[in-house]
């Protein structure tokens, strides 16, 4: 596991290889926390609904009260969650995304063992 505080100071000699992990987060303040939230599909058909009305303006938090099949009545919102806490894939996509708001979310994909994903981080600490 890498150090948590050591190395504050942005220094570019990140020679760590770790396989999967550094890629795009190298613009990113390593994270021990994340706040996240994320829309839950079954189906890839649903899930790709939800991602054109997130294309065509629609605010985060509705489309996940709409139509997630999780956390539904707190628009997607997982909460604050520590590194080791989400499941391996899930994590891996939401550590390496830009906080951003539920108005203009940057999102990313992953499918697991329960569905389809759609992941947006709001704060990393």
């Amino acid at each position: 596991m890498a150090p948590k505080n050591k190395g504050k100071a942005s220094s570019s000699s990140d020679s760590k290889s770790e396989g999967g992990k550094g890629g795009a987060s190298s613009k990113l303040k390593a994270a021990t926390a994340i706040n996240v939230r994320h829309i839950l599909c079954e189906k890839h058909a649903k899930k790709e609904e939800a991602l054109e009305k997130l294309r065509n303006g629609a605010k985060f938090d509705e489309v996940a009260r709409e139509m997630s099949e999780d956390k539904a009545r707190q628009g997607g919102s997982l909460g604050w969650k520590v590194r080791g806490s989400l499941m391996q894939e899930f994590e891996k996509v939401a550590y390496e995304l830009e906080p951003s708001t539920t108005g203009a979310p940057k999102i990313g994909e992953v499918k697991t063992s329960e569905g389809y994903h759609i992941v947006m981080v709001e704060g990393r600490r």
